[in-house]
């Protein structure tokens, strides 16, 4: 059986643009063809690039020519046609094995596109679709913020590559105009706009909807810097209303500190989902960094974990300069994690109108605590045994206060490489004021690939057996273990309290 054939169109630029259905069968397609210039580079890729999968089969189509100059004996229309016979039949090779393929095309692949050249030989030989993409005509229209027509208006197409007189003609006629092929052509067409008493009016849009966006009004463009990537738009008689000049793209960045949640994508909050999609750049501790699935359009910056100030700099620095950041933390951001170290740099007053937002994330407490039951259904407190940035005496006085009070005590960072003592204090301090009984739940990589959850005794607790990648949940003198008709135990604090 016979593969299908699908034109895919990407939108103008932006991977956000590209459809739901596009996306889903650029995933699922055995093959992706693109057209590409010499050496190889295709801008229908880069925008489809977060949407590919990894052992799909990629068939660039690079064009053996992008001028008029040609050795070819059928000159440039004989070189260009013979491309696309073989790319044709290249694809043909790979529909006949049974095998989808997808050719990417940038905007929509009626609209001036390439694939209508593979569409032409192909469509009558293969189960053939078609998927519409957003026009840089469109994008363009939206980039000024100028509706292209209303009403009864004409809006015409043309390509800059008319001679200039007949261009003028046509552009005399119609209310709304959009001249593609810019380029080598811009001197020709800014020419024939002059001829049509049209200049004033028309607007130059260069890569809409990219990260190189520009837009001006295209009297003041310099010929020699216009790329084949580029329009002229006239807008709408009615764009006159929406005042002289268009709004620019928003450049105020932001800092938006993330929590991750402690483990899988399953504990990653819709919310959290939003911030990190909207995102140019992510930054923060390399493993939490690695979680965020990877986006070719955003800039990723993982860094050590003992940079927390300097991080938080960094961050803050990107966003002055325009740059919506996501700083990661795994759990929830402001507990001991980044929200409380970006919001301490950014008191410097060289950051001091860099918006600052913080999304909660699930803490490894409340992950723990579900797994074991509910050792958190009465008041308890949540400690760090790390004495990186307080000292020792603090934190055995806050454990022996806590302990005293009969809090439950969620302990976060109990031990390290390079702490393996602090535990054991603890442990002592703990016993001075609680049973050896007192039920203890250790969480280890809770949500992650090597989970586990032991319940023990503070007597029994062995501090050898404890690492970073653990929390402890202590009893009160109220906690209880129960165990389940299958076996299971099951630890949670009573709600009430005896009197």
């Amino acid at each position: 059986m016979a593969g299908r054939l699908f034109g895919v169109g990407l939108g103008p630029g932006d991977p956000e643009l590209v459809t739901v259905k596009a996306a889903r069968l650029i995933s699922a397609a055995a093959v992706i063809a693109y057209h590409a210039a010499r050496p190889g580079r295709s801008n229908a890729r880069a925008i489809a690039e977060p949407y590919l999968r990894e052992g799909q089969i990629e068939e660039p189509l690079i064009y053996p020519v992008t001028t008029g100059t040609t050795d070819h004996p059928g000159g440039y229309q004989g070189a260009i046609d013979e491309f696309y016979a073989r790319s044709a039949e290249r694809l043909a090779a790979h529909l006949d094995a049974g095998r989808d393929v997808v050719v990417l095309a940038e905007g929509d692949p009626f609209f001036y596109g390439s694939y209508m050249h593979m569409h032409k030989r192909l469509a009558d030989r293969y189960e053939t679709q078609v998927v519409p993409g957003v026009t840089s005509v469109s994008a363009a229209s939206a980039v000024l913020g100028r509706p292209l027509m209303e009403r009864d208006e004409i809006l015409t197409v043309l390509p800059g590559t008319l001679p200039p007189a007949e261009l003028a003609a046509r552009l005399a006629g119609t209310d709304s105009a959009a001249i593609m092929k810019l380029g080598r052509t811009f001197t020709g067409v800014r020419e024939a706009l002059a001829q049509a008493g049209r200049l004033e009016d028309a607007w130059y849009v260069e890569r809409a909807t990219t990260d190189r966006e520009r837009h001006a009004r295209l009297a003041d463009v310099d010929p020699a810097s216009v790329p084949y990537f580029s329009l002229a738009l006239l807008p709408s008689p009615a764009a006159a209303a929406f005042g002289a000049e268009p709004v620019a793209r928003e450049q105020r960045g932001q800092v938006t500190v993330v929590g991750l949640g402690p483990g899988g994508r399953d504990w990653l909050t819709p919310q959290a989902q939003e911030a990190l999609a909207a995102a140019d750049d992510i930054v923060g501790y390399g493993p939490y960094v690695d979680r965020v699935p990877p986006n070719a359009r955003q800039r990723r910056h993982p860094s050590d974990n003992r940079v927390e100030a300097e991080r938080a700099a960094f961050a803050l620095d990107l966003a002055k300069r325009g740059r919506n950041v996501a700083v990661v933390s795994s759990g929830d951001p402001g507990v001991f994690a980044m929200a409380a170290a970006v919001l301490e740099v950014s008191e410097d007053p060289q950051w001091k109108d860099v918006p600052v937002r913080v999304v909660p994330g699930l803490t490894a407490a409340q992950a723990v605590a579900s797994r074991a039951g509910a050792p958190l259904g009465h008041d308890f407190c949540v400690m760090s045994l790390s004495d990186r940035l307080k000292p020792w005496e603090v934190i055995a006085a806050r454990l022996s206060a806590a302990a005293g009070a009969d809090l439950v005590i969620a302990i976060y960072n109990p031990a390290s490489q390079s702490r393996q003592e602090q535990l054991v204090r603890a442990r002592d301090v703990l016993l001075e004021h609680r049973s050896p009984a007192t039920p203890v739940v250790v969480g280890r990589d809770v949500g992650g690939p090597q989970e586990s959850v032991k319940v023990t005794t503070l007597g029994d607790l062995d501090p050898a057996t404890i690492d970073m990648r653990c929390l402890l949940i202590i009893g009160s003198s109220q906690t209880r273990v129960t165990t389940r008709g299958d076996g299971t135990s099951q630890v949670y604090t009573p709600r009430h309290y005896p009197a």
